[in-house]
């Protein structure tokens, strides 16, 4: 639970950051969508999918911009 706890909050304050809780949150619909497509026969909505799928691309995109960002 601590990895968790870690890979959510922020590298400045150390506060849970809430651009990486829906980046996670959006990527694990999306694994979950994914195995339910292809092993229990449920069919997604492919727009839907879509639309979670970019806003995991574009949360991991931010986060791994404030790496490069400058520092105050």
């Amino acid at each position: 639970m601590h990895w968790v706890s870690s890979m959510l909050t922020d590298g400045d304050n150390g506060s849970v950051s809430s651009k990486r809780v829906v980046t996670f949150l959006a990527f694990t619909m999306c694994s979950v969508a994914f195995v339910a497509d292809q092993f229990m026969g449920y069919k997604a909505n492919q727009y839907l999918f879509d639309a979670m799928m970019y806003i995991v691309i574009a949360g991991l995109g931010f986060t791994a911009s404030e790496k490069f960002a400058l520092k105050k």
